[in-house]
């Protein structure tokens, strides 16, 4: 399975969500970010452990981890494997076996082990995006004679449905809505799916 690996970018929180979290992923060796919407509970544990704070009694995560060791084994990757109807599966591998997790656990544990998170390249196509000012610096022309980057042209107003929600899209991430950005991401993974 081609992967992609990635780093924790950050955790965003949304007033208007209920509690819930995004988790927001960055390609290691490129511009694409994953959001990925998550629990308050797994949020907590996985912002606690980044930040090095250690809780008087251990979270679940820290008793996984302990139990992990205690049977002699490691934790050695997690891998976000799968994208069904707007909900990302992963798995772990643990001494070369591979179990089912939900992203927000299998992240959770891996911040403790340290080690890598990777993301299938085919989920990585499907739910990932590039931030405007990354697509900006790629997209810029320079004046072969001057070196001075050339006049932006003013961008053309949207003509179908899809560039209408992408736009909306590039416009959540940069309020840093990522549960209106997780939204509307699938509702245009559900468009491309009908032109296919």
């Amino acid at each position: 399975m081609d992967r992609v690996q990635v780093d924790i970018l950050g955790l965003s929180s949304n007033p208007a969500s209920g509690g819930a979290f995004a988790l927001i992923l960055k390609e290691v060796a490129g511009p694409r970010r994953l959001p990925i919407i998550i629990g308050a509970n797994e949020a907590q544990s996985i912002a606690l452990e980044m930040e090095g704070i250690k809780t008087p009694r251990p979270m679940t995560h820290d008793l996984m981890k302990s139990i992990i060791t205690a049977f002699g084994s490691e934790l050695q990757e997690i891998i976000i494997d799968e994208l069904k109807e707007g909900t990302f599966y992963a798995k772990i591998s643990i001494d070369g076996q591979s179990i089912d997790s939900r992203p927000s656990d299998a992240i959770a544990l891996a911040v403790r082990y340290g080690v890598h998170i990777y993301v299938a390249s085919m989920v990585m196509d499907e739910a990932a995006f590039v931030p405007e000012e990354e697509e900006e610096e790629g997209d810029t022309e320079v004046d072969s004679e001057s070196g001075k980057r050339a006049e932006e042209a003013v961008p053309a107003k949207p003509k179908t449905k899809l560039e209408m929600l992408q736009m909306k899209l590039k416009e959540a991430v940069e309020k840093e809505n990522y549960e209106s950005a997780a939204k509307l991401r699938d509702e245009i993974q559900k468009l491309n799916t009908q032109e296919n």
